[in-house]
């Protein structure tokens, strides 16, 4: 049941003390290394995130991550597949990721930036931006 305590109890067995105060984690969630996760206090994280935290993924307070986001932090290397290439994943405060966008590995997303549905953001996001597409592009600068 959404927003139940037992819930609340299974993100906090999830993510341990990196689950902060006030946030909400709605299943189902997929990925791994969740111990790798560090969710600020009152983030909302909507159903069916897909968080690959091999090389570790931050989300600041106050970030929404809307359904179906993909947040990657690994990636096999193009000649040596079986070798894991790790870069941290960081969603600052106030960021909104719209839904189905994909944050690839050492992806840093700006304070109050907004990442729109279905972007594949492959580069860092300046604070205040508004970003979409395949690749992501400026959209425009949010006053």
């Amino acid at each position: 049941m959404p927003y139940s305590a037992e819930k609340q109890e299974a993100a906090k067995a999830l993510f341990g003390d990196n689950l902060g105060e006030g946030s909400m984690v709605q299943p189902p969630l997929k990925g791994v290394c969740f111990d790798m996760v560090h969710i600020g206090k009152n983030v909302m994280i909507m159903p069916d995130c897909l968080m690959m935290a091999r090389g570790e993924i931050t989300i600041e307070d106050g970030a929404m991550i809307a359904a179906n986001v993909q947040l990657i932090s690994n990636n096999h290397d193009l000649h040596e597949r079986q070798i894991l290439i790790c870069k941290p994943v960081r969603i600052c405060k106030n960021a909104w990721i719209g839904a189905g966008a994909t944050i690839l590995p050492g992806v840093t997303v700006g304070e109050n930036a907004v990442v729109a549905a279905a972007a594949v953001v492959t580069k860092d996001v300046p604070a205040n931006a508004i970003v979409g597409g395949n690749p992501a592009k400026l959209i425009k600068m949010v006053e």
